[in-house]
C-alpha cells in the first residue's frame, strides 16, 4: 500500500502554489497550522468545502480508503448497482495557497489517495518555500519468508517426539503437507514448532530450506483479509471496471491469482471470481499444522459421539416450505437447520440481518443462531473461527457452519446447505460442494 502526500513549509513571505483545475475554498483548521496569516484554498467555481483544512490539521498522513456506497439501505434492492452508481471520477483540485510570515506546515492530499495519479505543483515562491514529496511503503504485504518452514512429505503422518530418538514420547502428529517451524537440527532430527506441538521429527520425512520454499506455495492457502469497511470486487483489475460483489471488513477471501497485475489480486466470492486492490487487504498464507495427542483424542471422541447421535436419529427428517429437509443428525443442530430452512426464498441484502426482509450470508447464520440463544459475529471470516473444526465436509452434521471464501452457509445434511446467496437468488438451498470448502465449524 502506498500513501502519498505533499508537505508544504512556508517560511517567510507569501507563497502561491497552483495545482490543476477544480475549485475548493477552505480556511485553515487551526492557528497552529498557519499561525501568522492563515491560509485560503480557493476554488475557480467559488464552491466552499471547509473540511479540507480541517483534515489537514487533524491528520498528517491520511489513510487511503476504498470507494464505498454513500448508504447501505437494508431494504433497498440492487445494492451493487446502487453502489456502483455512487462512484464518480473527481476532477483534480486547483488550489491557491497564501501563507504568512511565520513558519507553518500544511499537508495537501492528492484527491483520490491513489498512487496512479500525480499531483503537479506549479507556481511562484517568494523567498523560501520547501516542497517535499514523500512516498511510504507499508510492509504488511511483503513477501513471506518460508525458508525456515519444515513440511511433512509422507503417506499419512510423521510422529512428533519429545526427544531426537524413536524412543521419545509421541507428542503429536505432523500430517502429510502439514507445516512446522524449524528450530534446530540434531543427529538427523529436526526440532520444530507446529501449532501447539513442539518436538522432534525425523529429517528424512520432511523437507526444509529451498525445497520448503517451493513446496510452501503449493500446500499453503493464500488468504486476503479485508481491511476497509466495504471492499468492491471488480470484474477486471481496474477501478473503472464494474462491481460484481461487496465484502465487509475482516472477511477472508481465497486468493486464486496473484502477481499477474500489479496492485491487484483475483479472489473467489459468492458471485464468482473477481479482482480486489491489494491496498485494502492483508495477504497471508495458511498451513495445516501438527495435531497434538490431546487434540487428536478430543477430536476422535467428538466424532464418535456425533456418529452415535446420527445413527440414533437415522431416518428422521424435518420438512420445510422449500421442499428441502434436514437429513440425519439430531438435537440442537437439526433444530438449527430446520429453522433456517423456513426462510428459503426470502431476499439477500448486503449488510442485512433480517431473516424476512433481507440478510447477507453471515447475517443469515448469525440471526438463525441468535434464535437459539447463540451470539455469532456478523462476518463470514469471524464465523470461520467460531465453534470447532469438524475436519471437513465428510464429517458435517446438520446445523454446522460451512465456510467458503467470503461466504458461509448452514449444513442441512444430505450434502446440502441453506444460505443467503446473492441479490439475484436470495436465500436458497445448494449442494455444499458447489465451491471449495475452507472449513466446517460446529457450534453445538
Amino acid at each position: 500500500m502506498f500513501r502519498k502526500y505533499v508537505k508544504v513549509l512556508a517560511i517567510i513571505c507569501a507563497a502561491t502554489l497552483t495545482m490543476t483545475s477544480t475549485s475548493v475554498t477552505a480556511m485553515a483548521g487551526s492557528a497552529a497550522d498557519l499561525p501568522a496569516a492563515g491560509a485560503a484554498l480557493s476554488l475557480n467555481e467559488g464552491t466552499s468545502i471547509e473540511q479540507v483544512c480541517a483534515k489537514a490539521s487533524s491528520a498528517k498522513v491520511p489513510e487511503a480508503s476504498e470507494e464505498k456506497p454513500e448508504t447501505l439501505d437494508a431494504e433497498a434492492a440492487g445494492p451493487i448497482e446502487a453502489a456502483a452508481q455512487t462512484e464518480t471520477e473527481s476532477p483534480s483540485p486547483s488550489v491557491s495557497l497564501t501563507a504568512g510570515a511565520a513558519d507553518s506546515e500544511l499537508y495537501i492530499v492528492p484527491y483520490n489517495n491513489k498512487t496512479d495519479k500525480v499531483v503537479s505543483i506549479e507556481g511562484t515562491i517568494e523567498d523560501t518555500v520547501t516542497v517535499i514529496e514523500e512516498q511510504a511503503t507499508v510492509s504488511e504485504n511483503d513477501a513471506e519468508d518460508f525458508s525456515k518452514l519444515v513440511i511433512a512429505q509422507v503417506n499419512d503422518y510423521v510422529n512428533v517426539r519429545s526427544m531426537p530418538s524413536e524412543e521419545g514420547e509421541i507428542l503429536g502428529k505432523l500430517y502429510d503437507d502439514s507445516v512446522g517451524e524449524f528450530i534446530s537440527e540434531q543427529d538427523g532430527w529436526y526440532e520444530i514448532k507446529s501449532g501447539s506441538v513442539q518436538g522432534f521429527v525425523k529429517a528424512e520425512y520432511v523437507v526444509t530450506g529451498d525445497d520448503a520454499v517451493v513446496l510452501a506455495k503449493e500446500v499453503g492457502k493464500r488468504i486476503a483479509t479485508v481491511t476497509t469497511t466495504t471492499l468492491f470486487v471488480r470484474q477486471e483489475p481496474t477501478t473503472e471496471s464494474s462491481v460484481i460483489g461487496m465484502v465487509p471488513i475482516e472477511d477472508e477471501l481465497s486468493v486464486t491469482e496473484e502477481g499477474v497485475t500489479d496492485g491487484w489480486i483475483k479472489v473467489s466470492v459468492e458471485e464468482g471470481e473477481g479482482y480486489v486492490s491489494t491496498e485494502f487487504v492483508t495477504l497471508s498464507t495458511e498451513f495445516v499444522q501438527a495435531e497434538s495427542k490431546e487434540e487428536e483424542e478430543a477430536r476422535l471422541a467428538a466424532e464418535e459421539a456425533e456418529r452415535k447421535k446420527a445413527n440414533a436419529a437415522a431416518g428422521k427428517s424435518e420438512a420445510s416450505k422449500s421442499g428441502a429437509s434436514v437429513s440425519g443428525g439430531s438435537g440442537a443442530g437439526s433444530s438449527v437447520a430446520g429453522y433456517a430452512l423456513q426462510f428459503v426464498g426470502n431476499p439477500y441484502v448486503y449488510g442485512g440481518s433480517s431473516l424476512t426482509n433481507g440478510t447477507d450470508c453471515s447475517g443469515f447464520v448469525m440471526s438463525v443462531y441468535a434464535h437459539f440463544g447463540v451470539g455469532l459475529p456478523h462476518s463470514s471470516g469471524a464465523q470461520r473461527g467460531c465453534g470447532y473444526d469438524v475436519g471437513g465436509l465428510g464429517n458435517a452434521q446438520p446445523g454446522d457452519i460451512v465456510c467458503y471464501s467470503g461466504h458461509v452457509g448452514i449444513y442441512i445434511g444430505g450434502g446440502q446447505i441453506v444460505h443467503a446467496s446473492t441479490a439475484a437468488t436470495g436465500i436458497k438451498v445448494s449442494n455444499a460442494n458447489y465451491r471449495q470448502v475452507l472449513s466446517v465449524r460446529r457450534i453445538f
